[in-house]
């Protein structure tokens, strides 16, 4: 099936543009609602009232019945996003006989429990990891019912902030997931274990710390190059030579206080963040379009020309159309150093930063190559109060589901590739026979979960067979079980 002009089933597909107007999407995947209680855990909240939550579904490949179910935990956007962009799933559902089913996170996409007014105080506090987690719950409990697949085991699989989700649902749900796997998922760092990380993997886990090792291993003297930019950006702002900041960045406006230079320097370092998160072996329209390994194109850029404006043009303006860069729309910052994105699912995240998702990183331009940016745990109360009115609650993650101590745990896949610069603030290292890290050298935020491309290097070829062959493992485990 081919989407067309942006649009699969008349739905909007938000990184498409018109230069990028064909997506290849294998699956016949079907978009569906299922009633949600909008509060699971209070009978008196809300009138017990419900929400419409969407899904997208497919049994192109199911064995019905009898085969197994293969669940995404969606994460902090548009489900589609997701679904477009994570190909290996639909891939394995083919080898062995499954139903998929897309999950959209609540708050996020079109699952906005009270439509426009999601994000006003109070409504916006039933936006919690809980929450999320008991919709997967209630989905996989109905829709197995519905489909008459009550005796099909259950594998969550997510990335990032989703394949936290998909942890959790194993660890809270075991009755209902019989096994997950977790792609590039930072459990450990959101949750604030920075120093037990420390000591537990003898690794920095600031993720501007290994933004470094990204650009280093294209050629070391990119870090020195991104630094000297840096550097001279800030020559010119002590300067107070605003005109030429704005010439040299192509700004649509000229910058004349010291909060919008901070705010430049925000917008350049998330820029150099996205391209070592998706610096992936080809072209992708992931979170926006960039070419294939962004990370060297950024390099060689900034190696032959010495300035930041280039390659930040990769993340912001792949398309080439923007004449200007208007630094207040292209990024906002928010409870998130490395960017909450735009648009209502931007202000879901930030709400999610706020509350139970720590997210403390700063950069100082020792360790790493950007300038000194601060973002402690009394800025994140002081900004969360204000923005939210409520108070972030440090170690509530840790505390609800296990944080470092996960040996008891069973039947998860934690994957990491070296070139994603979340991946130390996840798990690195094997805890026991079936909690199995696997650590793909070549690989960027997730690539595991991306549909096979001739130019997959092949460390995630053979990732991919590895947690192919313990899925199946798991599956025919749990038949025995039930049987």
């Amino acid at each position: 099936t081919k989407i067309i002009n942006c649009y699969f089933y008349n739905h909007y597909i938000p990184s498409c543009t018109e230069k990028t107007p064909y997506f290849d999407l294998a699956p016949d995947f079907k978009e569906e609602y299922l009633k949600q209680v909008l509060d699971h855990f209070n009978y008196n909240s809300h009138g017990n009232g419900t929400y419409d939550q969407r899904y997208l579904i497919t049994d192109q490949y199911w064995k019905k019945g009898n085969g197994p179910i293969f669940f995404y935990t969606g994460n902090e956007g548009d489900v589609w996003e997701f679904a477009l962009n994570s190909g290996f799933i639909t891939e394995l559902a083919a080898e062995q006989g499954a139903l998929v089913i897309f999950a959209e996170h609540r708050y996020y996409g079109n699952s906005l429990p009270f439509g426009k007014d999601s994000f006003n105080i109070p409504e916006v506090g039933l936006l919690t990891v809980e929450q999320a987690l008991a919709d997967y719950a209630v989905m996989i409990t109905e829709l197995k019912k519905e489909l008459g697949a009550q005796k099909c085991p259950v594998i969550v699989l997510g990335g990032s902030y989703g394949g936290m989700l998909s942890v959790y649902m194993r660890i809270r749900y075991p009755n209902i997931v019989a096994g997950a796997l977790a792609a590039s998922a930072p459990i450990l760092s959101t949750a604030g274990l920075g120093d037990s990380i420390d000591s537990f993997s003898g690794t920095n886990i600031d993720v501007f710390c290994l933004l470094i090792q990204d650009f280093e291993k294209f050629n070391p003297a990119c870090k020195d190059a991104v630094q000297g930019a840096f550097q001279k950006l800030n020559t010119l702002a002590q300067q107070k030579d605003y005109r030429r900041i704005q010439s040299a960045f192509s700004l649509c406006k000229t910058p004349s206080t010291p909060k919008d230079i901070h705010q430049l320097n925000g917008l350049l370092r998330n820029a150099f963040t996205m391209m070592a998160m998706l610096d992936y072996p080809y072209s992708t329209h992931f979170m926006g379009s960039m070419p294939a390994f962004p990370v060297k194109v950024a390099c060689e850029t900034m190696l032959n020309v010495f300035i930041l404006c280039r390659p930040t043009g990769v993340v912001y303006n792949s398309t080439g159309q923007l004449t200007c860069y208007d630094l207040y729309s292209l990024y906002v910052e928010c409870a998130d150093p490395t960017g909450c994105g735009l648009g209502f699912d931007s202000y879901a995240w930030d709400y999610q930063a706020c509350t139970e998702i720590e997210m403390c990183y700063e950069s100082n331009n020792v360790t790493d190559m950007f300038p000194p940016m601060t973002f402690t745990e009394q800025q994140r109360e002081q900004y969360c109060s204000k923005r939210w009115g409520v108070v972030p609650r440090p170690g509530w993650l840790k505390t609800q589901f296990w944080g470092d101590d996960l040996a008891t745990a069973s039947n998860i896949i934690f994957s990491n590739g070296d070139l994603d610069p979340w991946a130390n603030g996840g798990i690195r290292k094997s805890l026991s026979p079936s909690l199995i890290a696997i650590n793909i050298p070549e690989g960027a935020h997730h690539l595991d979960l991306r549909e096979s491309n001739p130019a997959d290097p092949e460390s995630v070829i053979v990732a991919r067979k590895e947690e192919s062959e313990i899925i199946a493992q798991w599956v025919k485990a749990a038949r025995k079980k039930s049987s």
